[in-house]
C-alpha cells in the first residue's frame, strides 16, 4: 500500500517557485517512499518568427520546387508539340 505523501510549507514554496514565471515547459516532482525528493523544471523557449537563415532556406526550397515544376510542364508541352 502506498504511503501518504508528506508535503510541508517548504515543499509547497519550492514547487511554487519552480512553476512561477514558467511560460512553456513542465515541472516534474519525484516522490520516494511518500516523500518529495526532487523537483525537475524543463523550460521551453518558443520562437514565432523563423531565423533569417531558416527563411533563406525556405525561399531556396520554394524556388527549387517552382523551377522543377516549370521544367516538367515545359517538357510536357514539348511532347505535345512534337506529337
Amino acid at each position: 500500500m502506498a504511503k501518504p505523501l508528506e508535503v510541508d510549507q517548504q515543499w509547497l514554496k519550492r514547487i511554487a517557485d519552480q512553476v512561477g514565471g514558467l511560460q512553456y515547459g513542465s515541472v516534474n516532482i519525484t516522490v520516494h517512499d511518500g516523500r518529495i525528493v526532487q523537483i525537475d523544471r524543463t523550460e521551453r523557449t518558443r520562437y514565432d518568427q523563423p531565423s533569417s537563415k531558416q527563411q533563406e532556406a525556405q525561399g531556396v526550397k520554394q524556388q527549387a520546387g517552382n523551377s522543377h515544376s516549370n521544367s516538367n510542364s515545359n517538357s510536357n508541352s514539348n511532347k505535345h508539340q512534337t506529337a
